[in-house]
């Protein structure tokens, strides 16, 4: 059975917890360094989500629907960063810089290490992938084709929201993956369409970069994308995850 995660805020401490119904159980440590409750519980609606882990990277993959990238889909997982301060969770606002003018969506589906993966094959992969959560890689397109590298586009301050859950034993390979602006549906793909499928983009990125328990992938978003406005809500939705639900509102 799958299993929910969050990681939460409540009277100003952060704490992990495993989910059951509304209901929080309060985890001693992060779950993949191994579940230990501590007894103590919290309702879930008294709670502010935080992004589900603390990574200490968050790499990125670009170009990997076809609905997206068109024919010339990568040949390889095209790998870029954004920073662990560009995360947000569920609820938080999406800031947009004042001078920001294109600003985008992209729904994606989010990997969750849980143990340390470097050189691994695709067929280690799953031993090291704890969970996967819903994703938003935020992107100003006119910095992205302005600027000489994405850092700006891609990872500024509240660019990567993720959760509202990490879930564990969920077939990642084939989920229905939605984004919804203002309620209206913007993307809707299953994951069997990545080109470069979750298994290949963890072990081609292990080659290069030791992956730690905690730290975060995106794999890659579908169809198109538009620009987003003041006041806009986004909706990220993942079949067997959760919805997350980020307010747009100006820095």
């Amino acid at each position: 059975m799958p299993t929910k995660y969050v990681r939460y805020r409540l009277n100003n401490e952060d704490n992990y917890g495993r989910l059951n119904g509304e209901t929080i159980l309060q985890l001693a440590g992060a779950p993949y360094d191994g579940e230990q409750a501590t007894g103590e519980t919290a309702a879930l609606a008294e709670v502010t989500l935080l992004p589900p882990s603390e990574p200490s990277k968050v790499i990125a993959v670009g170009l990997n629907f076809r609905s997206h990238a068109g024919e010339r889909g990568a040949e390889k997982p095209e790998l870029f960063a954004k920073l662990p301060s560009s995360l947000v969770g569920h609820g938080g606002n999406i800031e947009m810089p004042t001078d920001s003018t294109n600003l985008h969506y992209e729904g994606e589906l989010v990997v969750v290490i849980g143990k340390t993966a470097k050189n691994i094959g695709k067929d280690q992969v799953k031993d090291h992938i704890f969970a996967i959560t819903c994703g938003n890689d935020v992107s100003e397109r006119v910095w992205q084709q302005g600027d000489v590298q994405w850092l700006r586009a891609k990872a500024s301050d509240t660019f990567g929201p993720t959760g509202p859950y990490m879930v564990a034993g969920v077939d990642y390979n084939d989920l229905l993956l939605e984004s919804r602006v203002n309620g209206e549906v913007r993307q809707s793909e299953r994951t069997t369409m990545l080109i470069h499928d979750v298994d290949e983009i963890i072990s081609f990125t292990s080659r290069y970069f030791t992956l730690l328990p905690g730290d975060m992938v995106f794999t890659g978003t579908p169809g198109k994308t538009s620009a987003l406005e003041d006041g806009d809500v986004v909706e990220v939705e993942i079949e067997g995850i959760g919805t997350l639900r980020n307010p747009v509102a100006k820095a």
